[in-house]
Protein backbone atom coordinates (compact mmCIF):
# COMPACT_ATOMS: atom_id res chain seq x y z
CA UNK A 1 0.00 0.00 0.00
CA UNK A 2 1.13 3.54 -0.59
CA UNK A 3 0.20 5.30 2.65
CA UNK A 4 1.79 8.67 1.72
CA UNK A 5 -0.72 11.46 1.36
CA UNK A 6 -3.63 9.28 2.44
CA UNK A 7 -5.44 10.72 5.44
CA UNK A 8 -5.96 8.14 8.16
CA UNK A 9 -9.53 8.20 9.38
CA UNK A 10 -11.17 6.76 12.43
CA UNK A 11 -8.13 5.80 14.52
CA UNK A 12 -9.63 7.84 17.36
CA UNK A 13 -13.12 6.58 16.53
CA UNK A 14 -11.94 2.98 16.62
CA UNK A 15 -10.24 3.55 19.96
CA UNK A 16 -13.35 5.28 21.29
CA UNK A 17 -15.56 2.34 20.33
CA UNK A 18 -14.72 0.54 23.54
CA UNK A 19 -16.32 -2.54 25.07
CA UNK A 20 -19.53 -0.71 26.04
CA UNK A 21 -20.09 0.85 22.61
CA UNK A 22 -22.47 -0.62 20.07
CA UNK A 23 -20.53 -2.38 17.38
CA UNK A 24 -21.27 -3.52 13.87
CA UNK A 25 -21.12 -7.27 13.46
CA UNK A 26 -19.59 -8.35 10.16
CA UNK A 27 -19.84 -12.05 9.29
CA UNK A 28 -18.06 -13.21 6.15
CA UNK A 29 -18.89 -16.64 4.73
CA UNK A 30 -16.07 -17.56 2.36
CA UNK A 31 -17.90 -20.65 1.08
CA UNK A 32 -21.02 -18.71 0.09
CA UNK A 33 -18.99 -15.60 -0.87
CA UNK A 34 -21.33 -13.39 1.11
CA UNK A 35 -21.04 -10.81 3.90
CA UNK A 36 -23.77 -10.33 6.46
CA UNK A 37 -23.74 -7.11 8.48
CA UNK A 38 -25.77 -6.32 11.59
CA UNK A 39 -25.64 -2.76 12.94
CA UNK A 40 -27.42 -0.78 15.63
CA UNK A 41 -31.18 -0.18 15.53
CA UNK A 42 -31.77 -3.51 13.78
CA UNK A 43 -30.20 -2.45 10.49
CA UNK A 44 -28.83 -5.41 8.51
CA UNK A 45 -27.32 -6.05 5.10
CA UNK A 46 -26.24 -8.99 2.98
CA UNK A 47 -23.79 -8.40 0.13
CA UNK A 48 -21.87 -10.61 -2.31
CA UNK A 49 -18.09 -10.49 -1.90
CA UNK A 50 -14.94 -11.65 -3.58
CA UNK A 51 -12.30 -13.12 -1.30
CA UNK A 52 -8.90 -14.67 -1.94
CA UNK A 53 -8.65 -16.84 -5.04
CA UNK A 54 -6.91 -20.20 -5.26
CA UNK A 55 -3.52 -19.96 -3.56
CA UNK A 56 -4.29 -16.53 -2.08
CA UNK A 57 -6.15 -17.22 1.13
CA UNK A 58 -8.21 -14.69 3.03
CA UNK A 59 -7.35 -14.83 6.74
CA UNK A 60 -9.93 -16.58 8.92
CA UNK A 61 -10.84 -15.76 12.47
CA UNK A 62 -12.21 -12.88 14.50
CA UNK A 63 -10.73 -9.42 13.94
CA UNK A 64 -11.24 -5.79 14.88
CA UNK A 65 -10.49 -3.03 12.37
CA UNK A 66 -7.33 -1.10 13.15
CA UNK A 67 -7.37 1.53 10.37
CA UNK A 68 -9.86 3.05 7.95
CA UNK A 69 -8.93 5.00 4.81
CA UNK A 70 -11.36 6.65 2.40
CA UNK A 71 -9.02 5.71 -0.49
CA UNK A 72 -5.89 3.61 -0.80
CA UNK A 73 -3.99 2.71 -3.97
CA UNK A 74 -2.23 -0.63 -3.98
CA UNK A 75 1.25 -0.14 -5.39
CA UNK A 76 1.75 -3.91 -5.15
CA UNK A 77 -1.10 -4.57 -7.61
CA UNK A 78 -0.71 -1.89 -10.28
CA UNK A 79 -1.94 1.06 -8.24
CA UNK A 80 -5.43 -0.44 -8.11
CA UNK A 81 -7.88 1.75 -6.18
CA UNK A 82 -9.19 0.36 -2.89
CA UNK A 83 -12.00 2.75 -1.91
CA UNK A 84 -13.37 2.70 1.64
CA UNK A 85 -10.64 0.41 3.01
CA UNK A 86 -11.14 -1.18 6.42
CA UNK A 87 -7.89 -2.86 7.47
CA UNK A 88 -8.39 -5.76 9.84
CA UNK A 89 -5.25 -7.96 9.70
CA UNK A 90 -1.83 -6.86 8.47
CA UNK A 91 -2.35 -5.56 4.94
CA UNK A 92 -5.66 -7.36 4.49
CA UNK A 93 -8.70 -5.12 4.13
CA UNK A 94 -12.34 -5.01 3.25
CA UNK A 95 -12.70 -2.51 0.41
CA UNK A 96 -14.69 -1.53 -2.65
CA UNK A 97 -13.89 -2.80 -6.12
CA UNK A 98 -14.68 -1.72 -9.65
CA UNK A 99 -14.66 -5.38 -10.72
CA UNK A 100 -18.23 -5.93 -9.58
CA UNK A 101 -18.75 -8.66 -12.19
CA UNK A 102 -16.41 -10.85 -10.08
CA UNK A 103 -18.43 -10.50 -6.87
CA UNK A 104 -19.85 -13.78 -5.66
CA UNK A 105 -16.70 -15.77 -6.35
CA UNK A 106 -13.07 -15.76 -5.14
CA UNK A 107 -11.06 -13.26 -7.18
CA UNK A 108 -8.77 -11.23 -4.91
CA UNK A 109 -5.26 -11.56 -3.53
CA UNK A 110 -6.75 -12.12 -0.07
CA UNK A 111 -8.68 -8.94 0.64
CA UNK A 112 -12.46 -8.94 0.83
CA UNK A 113 -14.01 -6.94 -2.00
CA UNK A 114 -17.45 -5.35 -2.03
CA UNK A 115 -19.38 -3.21 -4.49
CA UNK A 116 -18.46 0.47 -4.13
CA UNK A 117 -21.87 1.30 -2.65
CA UNK A 118 -21.71 -1.55 -0.09
CA UNK A 119 -18.13 -0.62 0.84
CA UNK A 120 -19.15 3.00 1.45
CA UNK A 121 -22.09 1.93 3.63
CA UNK A 122 -19.94 -0.48 5.67
CA UNK A 123 -17.18 2.13 6.02
CA UNK A 124 -19.63 4.68 7.48
CA UNK A 125 -21.07 2.13 9.92
CA UNK A 126 -17.66 0.94 11.12
CA UNK A 127 -16.30 4.49 11.45
CA UNK A 128 -19.29 5.42 13.60
CA UNK A 129 -19.78 2.26 15.69
CA UNK A 130 -16.62 0.11 15.48
CA UNK A 131 -16.86 -3.51 14.40
CA UNK A 132 -16.17 -7.13 15.06
CA UNK A 133 -15.30 -9.00 11.86
CA UNK A 134 -15.70 -12.79 11.76
CA UNK A 135 -14.39 -14.64 8.72
CA UNK A 136 -14.96 -18.34 8.14
CA UNK A 137 -16.94 -20.92 6.21
CA UNK A 138 -16.25 -23.04 3.18
CA UNK A 139 -13.15 -24.99 2.28
CA UNK A 140 -9.71 -23.45 2.76
CA UNK A 141 -9.66 -22.37 -0.89
CA UNK A 142 -12.68 -22.13 -3.13
CA UNK A 143 -11.51 -22.71 -6.68
CA UNK A 144 -13.33 -21.34 -9.67
CA UNK A 145 -13.38 -23.56 -12.75
CA UNK A 146 -10.35 -22.92 -14.95
CA UNK A 147 -10.88 -20.97 -18.12
CA UNK A 148 -10.36 -23.05 -21.27
CA UNK A 149 -8.28 -20.13 -22.56
CA UNK A 150 -5.74 -20.36 -19.74
CA UNK A 151 -2.81 -22.71 -19.30
CA UNK A 152 -1.48 -23.02 -15.76
CA UNK A 153 2.22 -22.33 -15.29
CA UNK A 154 4.40 -22.72 -12.16
CA UNK A 155 4.13 -20.07 -9.43
CA UNK A 156 0.43 -19.48 -10.02
CA UNK A 157 0.88 -17.75 -13.36
CA UNK A 158 -1.27 -18.39 -16.40
CA UNK A 159 -0.72 -18.00 -20.10
CA UNK A 160 -3.67 -16.90 -22.17
CA UNK A 161 -4.01 -18.83 -25.40
CA UNK A 162 -6.29 -18.23 -28.32
CA UNK A 163 -9.03 -20.81 -28.95
CA UNK A 164 -8.20 -23.38 -31.63
CA UNK A 165 -10.75 -21.89 -34.04
CA UNK A 166 -9.40 -18.35 -33.66
CA UNK A 167 -7.59 -16.70 -36.61
CA UNK A 168 -4.56 -16.06 -34.35
CA UNK A 169 -4.24 -19.71 -33.25
CA UNK A 170 -1.69 -21.82 -35.12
Amino acid sequence: MDWRGVPAVAFALLAAAGPGAAQVRVDVDLGAQVMRVAAGAGVSYEWPISSGSLGRATPRGEFRPYALYPMVYSWKYGNEPMPHSIFFHGQYAIHGTLETDLLGRPASHGCIRLSPRAAATLYELVAREGAVIRIGGGPEFVATPPSPRLIALPMGRALEVAPADSPTAR
